[in-house]
């Protein structure tokens, strides 16, 4: 069997944009000639095309469990396709099975991807594979902490928002924590560690100049930075289902729930649904920072939620329901 990996970032300048056609091309070629074409993401040209017969288009989606609205499930938002659109391209179409972290997303997934549930398959996410490697992790840690050894004493806060902007669109793009000001409140034995999305981090760079405000973009991931932290900031990002697996305390903080809301909407009911405390203000998000002890009982009973399996072999599964022969007809 062979492997192919097409990796190419989206960037909205012009001539990336000369670039990502080249690379479609090319995507196009692999994707009219592969047995297994596999996909984490909305990928445009799966949506256009008859697919050959006997390819598969598996849909690897890049979130575990349903946080916010996509795909179909946003239609008439001013965040979703339009109508008018979904005349000329179907999309979310031509998928032969979509892996997910659990059974109790199921019908979200069908909804979004206007797809039959049977072909849904709560397999788990493979990069979560990680968090049941206690050696994996633990060498992780220590090459975070070989480069940033002023840390290792610190209480670590991870901030990690989610992508407010429109598909590509960096420009508009802002930090809805004043990272400065909270900064300010935290204790001198605290330090926030900021993990942007890679659309909005060209845009906000130039906003990190605390002392206690670390970027840290490109050598270690979103994963690794989960590791390491004791703490999760966030808004309404997924990557709370993958932090839930290590059962530390997460703080929600945002000023726009009501217009995100009303834009695109969340599949629960965000304020019942969230496995942590909600501020939008920052020195109450300081000062519960701050405090000895976190409850992270609703955290444990979160992750229990949308995980089915919590073995750390969510690879192997995928690979064996895949590949194997038994799995042709299935």
């Amino acid at each position: 069997m062979t492997f192919v990996f097409l990796l190419k970032r989206f960037d909205s300048a012009f001539l990336e944009k000369c670039f990502y056609v080249f690379h479609l091309f090319r995507a196009s070629y692999h994707l009219a000639t592969s047995r297994y074409f596999i996909i984490d993401d909305y990928y445009f040209p799966v949506y256009v095309i008859r697919p050959r017969a006997g390819t598969e288009i598996i849909q690897l989606w890049h979130a575990a469990g349903a946080f916010k609205k996509f795909g179909y499930s946003t239609v008439g938002k001013s965040f979703g396709p339009s109508t008018d659109y979904l005349r000329h391209v179907k999309i979310h179409s031509n998928y032969s099975k979509v892996i997910v972290s659990g059974s109790e997303v199921v019908p979200y997934y069908s909804e979004a991807f206007n797809m039959p549930a049977d072909h849904i398959l709560p397999l788990g996410v493979p990069r979560d594979d990680l968090y049941f490697q206690e050696a994996q992790s633990k060498d992780g840690a220590a090459f975070f902490f070989r480069d940033y050894p002023e840390l290792r004493e610190k209480k670590l806060i991870l901030y990690a928002p989610t992508f407010r902007g429109r598909s590509h669109g960096q420009q508009n793009e802002r930090c809805p924590l004043d990272l400065e000001r909270f900064a300010d409140y935290l204790d001198d034995d605290s330090v926030l560690i900021v993990h942007l999305h890679p659309y909005a981090y060209g845009k906000m760079a130039s906003l990190f100049t605390n002392e206690k405000v670390y970027l840290i973009q490109e050598v270690y991931d979103i994963q690794e930075l989960m590791i390491v932290a004791d703490i999760l900031i966030t808004d309404y990002s997924s990557v709370i289902f993958d932090y839930s697996l290590l059962e530390k305390p997460i703080a929600f903080y945002a000023d726009d729930l009501e217009s995100y809301t009303r834009e695109r909407d969340f599949y629960y009911d965000f304020k019942s649904f969230i496995p942590g405390p909600f501020f939008t203000d920052v020195q109450s998000l300081a000062e519960w920072i701050k405090q000895p002890a976190h409850d992270t009982q609703p955290v444990i009973a979160f992750k229990q939620l949308f995980f089915d399996n919590l073995d750390g072999q969510a690879s192997k599964r995928i690979v064996d329901r895949l590949f194997s022969p038994m799995s042709k007809n299935a």
